[in-house]
């Protein structure tokens, strides 16, 4: 009961603030309550006629014949009170409506469509999306289109270019990858999105930094915490989703590779250097190798119904976030679609002359089998590559596998790129043909 009368409180208390001038919305309020007022108008006449009373005043009783136009047909009369009133509040709600949500509507849209777009994504799936780099940007371009309910987790391995510098000099975790993916999922990507992407260029202290990778440095001084900093960049660019670290720890990315005709195996510390080492990768891990995942990704894996690893660097990218114990243990205990999308090209000082085939068993070594429901890999070879890449193609092992699912997934501009609407709409088809389309 209390609780009732404190919110009547605040609804008397927020009468006032609504008329205030300016807002534009006293004047379609005006119309539904004239609408109202001409509905029970018209009810009245059909009461007073069929319950009339006589009046000893003829002057009120001029004024209500007039007023009520008796010298119409009763049913003409209801119609008329009716039909006008309804099409007053009709018309009052739809512009009270248009004032209340243009601040939210993009130039030239329709409210209609808006709204629609709106709800349909707020009921597509829960998608949970794990990797780094431009893969998961990519991957996250195209999911936001079909689905609000996203959540991205990113490794926080980062240690080259404008992160590695933030990260030695102030001690924070690395934004680069996290503000990639702010800025994918970002509501509509106009200029505070580049602007967040802008890097500095021309200036000894400020060559290489990106104008978001700084902004979250500062917020993370002024919040106190890298995961607020993280929550307010996104309430910046009004994003569409989530975006967590994969752990809050200070995690450095390991790797043991084989050199070239060499049987000796070296150690190299870094995410930025094991790509740039002359040799085959064979393991990584990282230390500590305890490192606590981020609650919130727990929470978000186990009530997924989509989880996406890829597309993604595999050894710096992907496998840093697979690596966290706690996280890898919630991906095998969710119930969720576990989807794997392998890269199209290979990337060279990580995965030359790979095939699908590879790069699974590479994962399955580091995080065991039976992880991935569905293999998810491309299969339109058209298109020119770089020299120092190759096309990462199904071979038979891949292709006997009831897990794999192939399908054109290229940019066409970019064929070593993934498309993101055709990847986007092939999860979404995935989703479909395993749980029924959504209602």
């Amino acid at each position: 009961m209390r609780y009732f009368i404190e919110r009547f409180i605040e609804i008397l208390y927020d009468i006032p603030r609504w008329l205030r001038p300016g807002l534009g919305v006293k004047r379609w309020l005006l119309f539904v309550m004239a609408g109202v007022t001409l509905i029970g108008l018209g009810i009245a006449v059909v009461l007073i006629d069929l319950y009339r009373t006589d009046t000893s005043d003829p002057a009120l009783l001029t004024f209500l014949s007039y007023a009520s136009l008796r010298f119409l047909p009763r049913l003409v009369r209801a119609f008329i009170f009716g039909g006008l009133g309804v099409g007053l509040i009709v018309y009052g709600m739809y512009k009270l409506n248009r004032s209340l949500l243009r601040p939210f509507l993009r130039p030239g849209s329709d409210m209609v469509d808006t709204l629609t777009d709106y709800q349909r994504r707020n009921r597509g799936p829960r998608v949970v999306a794990i990797g780094g780099g431009h893969g998961l940007s990519t991957l996250l371009r195209g999911l936001k289109a079909h689905t609000r309910n996203l959540t991205a987790v990113v490794t926080v391995a980062d240690d080259g270019g404008s992160s590695g510098k933030l990260r030695e000099s102030y001690g924070i975790l690395p934004p680069g990858d996290i503000r990639n993916c702010l800025a994918a999922l970002s509501n509509d990507e106009t200029m505070m999105t580049q602007l967040f992407q802008y890097r500095f260029s021309g200036s000894n202290e400020l060559e290489g930094h990106s104008f978001g990778n700084l902004f979250i440095t500062a917020l993370a001084d002024i919040t106190g915490s890298f995961e607020n900093a993280v929550v307010e960049s996104g309430r910046v660019l009004s994003v569409n989703g989530r975006v967590f670290p994969a752990t809050l720890h200070d995690v450095k990315l390991v790797a043991s590779l084989e050199l070239p005709h060499s049987v000796n195996q070296v150690r190299v510390e870094g995410e930025s250097k094991i790509p740039a080492m002359a040799g085959r990768v064979r393991r990584v891990w990282l230390e500590p190798d305890d490192a606590p995942v981020f609650p919130p990704v727990i929470k978000a894996i186990l009530g997924a119904e989509v989880i996406v690893v890829g597309p993604g660097s595999l050894y710096t990218s992907l496998l840093p976030n697979l690596l966290v114990p706690d996280l890898l243990a919630s991906l095998r205990a969710t119930r969720a679609i576990k989807i794997y999308i392998c890269n199209i090209a290979t990337q060279e000082g990580e995965t030359d002359s790979f095939n699908v085939f590879d790069h699974v068993r590479a994962l399955e070594e580091h995080i065991g089998a039976d992880v991935f429901d569905v293999i998810l890999c491309n299969n339109n070879y058209a298109g020119k590559l770089n020299e120092a890449s190759v096309w990462v193609r199904a071979d038979e092992k891949t292709l006997s596998d009831e897990r794999t699912h192939t399908t054109d997934l290229a940019d066409p501009a970019h064929p070593w790129r993934h498309d993101s609407a055709k990847l986007a709409q092939v999860i979404l088809n995935i989703f479909n043909q395993k749980t029924g389309p959504l209602i």
